[in-house]
């Protein structure tokens, strides 16, 4: 944090030496606000540096004003997470003013980042946002809502080895849900939050969001460290506003080539006007930004456990965009898809294979009977047992000579496997043709040869899947 070492300021309610509460020397002013302010300030008993934030005197009149720093915070203490800055204390002052004792932090804020560099390597970027998702995860597992997550929010400090470490500031505006009556505890519906980042849904209604619309800033926030600039820019908030809720964001590639397409898509799928057409919760968009961040694998993984829900693998394999919602995505490259739809292809497949298998083998059975003669019944159960075997792996090749079959009427259709994007299965054939079934001519063994290859199964392809598909 930048400190204003000015031993004198008239303006400011608090002073350079002032003891606040008894027991915490000022020692710099951070930062003012138009509703606070934040000083630098020693614990005197601990000799501690702890970072002081209360309201000042014109709004501690405001119920509203008291009532945001309260919310804020009742969420920080709840929040464990160490990218979320943890409060130590509160009370208040002796003109009534409510003030919260912080960590003290020595960094930057994000905005500063860009405004002093610019756009920011794609591995930090991404880096950056995944950090702001394990502390947004665990506010969303107790059913709080930002709201107003913007870079001025999202602090870069050190760690220990010196590896940078981001913390999720300002939850004076956050929402909180009540986790038995899913009723919201925010009374207002007023517009609150910063409207460079808000989601469209948070500029008609404040009172009515829920988590996709962090999502959609933590998007924002992505576009702007990737691109230097921010999607959606006006000269007056009708105009933002229009442009908001009804302009597609120009793709972060076509103003920074390097950008992938994949990345670029994950970035506008954050964007997407339809809340519903967002990611479902900041684990399925971090495991959709972990393949682009060397240095921040295990963050879905992390994060979902916290909001217990199926972790994502990491995925960037799906080739397809879909175009639909917004015309300005290309259709190259590759982005993250929802993998769910394919889990529950993965229990439906089997099943299709399975009914197939049985049609096979009542057709060979069939088309036994029909060759009636005095060893029928033995005949009938070799035209089986091949039609079985067609549908297992094969066995180790046997230097034997198959026998030849003797051509016979087709047996009926058998139903395919509707086509899904299953992986190839781990057998030792890997045929791509399905053969139509055929009956050998009965003999004196009715056994199979264990030459003989049995039939592949019917290969299962796929379509190019649709990006959010």
């Amino acid at each position: 944090m930048s400190a204003t070492t000015s031993p004198h300021n008239p303006d400011l309610p608090i002073q350079i030496g002032d003891v606040l509460a008894g027991k915490y020397r000022v020692e710099a002013v951070l930062g003012v606000g138009g509703m606070g302010i934040v000083v630098q300030a020693r614990h005197l008993d601990l000799d501690e540096k702890v970072a002081l934030k209360f309201l000042l005197p014109q709004a501690v009149q405001s119920e509203e004003a008291t009532e945001r720093f309260v919310r804020e915070a009742k969420a920080a203490v709840r929040l464990r997470s160490e990218h979320v800055a943890r409060v130590r204390d509160v009370g208040k002052l002796d003109n009534g003013a409510p003030y919260m004792v912080m960590e003290f932090l020595d960094g930057s804020d994000l905005s500063r980042a860009v405004q002093e560099k610019g756009a920011l390597s794609i591995d930090e970027s991404v880096a950056f946002v995944l950090q702001a998702c394990e502390a947004i995860g665990e506010a969303h597992s107790l059913g709080i809502i930002h709201r107003d997550l913007k870079p001025q929010n999202l602090f870069v400090t050190r760690r220990v080895d010196g590896r940078p470490l981001v913390k999720v500031l300002d939850f004076g505006i956050s929402k909180s849900i009540d986790a038995k009556s899913g009723l919201s505890l925010t009374r207002t519906s007023s517009i609150m939050g910063s409207p460079l980042y808000m989601s469209p849904e948070q500029m008609r209604s404040s009172k009515n969001v829920d988590q996709r619309s962090d999502i959609w800033g933590l998007g924002v926030i992505l576009y702007e460290l990737l691109t230097g600039r921010v999607p959606f820019e006006a000269e007056a908030i009708p105009e933002l506003c229009l442009k908001v809720v009804q302009e597609p964001a120009e793709p972060p590639k076509s103003l920074r080539p390097e950008i992938s397409e994949g990345l670029s898509a994950v970035v506008l799928k954050c964007l997407e006007k339809e809340p519903s057409r967002r990611f479902e919760n900041v684990a399925d968009l971090a495991a959709a930004l972990e393949p682009y961040s060397e240095s921040s694998k295990g963050s879905s993984e992390r994060i979902a456990a916290v909001l217990n829900v199926p972790s994502r693998p990491p995925m960037v394999s799906i080739s397809a965009i879909s175009t639909a919602s917004n015309p300005k995505i290309g259709t190259g490259g590759t982005a993250w898809g929802n993998t769910q739809k394919v889990e529950q292809r993965r229990k439906v497949v089997p099943l299709v294979a399975a009914g197939a298998a049985a049609l096979a083998l009542i057709a060979g059975v069939a088309l036994a009977m029909a060759h009636g003669s005095s060893s029928k019944d033995g005949h009938a159960a070799a035209s089986a047992d091949s039609a079985a075997a067609s549908s297992l792996p094969a066995p180790p090749p046997v230097a034997t000579e198959a026998p030849k079959p003797v051509q016979t009427e087709p047996a009926p259709a058998t139903a395919t496997a509707a086509p899904t994007a299953l992986a190839e299965p781990a057998t030792s054939h890997k045929s791509a043709t399905a053969k139509p079934l055929a009956t050998a001519k009965p003999t004196s063994n009715p056994k199979p040869s264990a030459g003989a290859k049995p039939t592949a199964a019917p290969a299962l392809t796929a379509p190019p899947r649709q990006f959010g598909e």
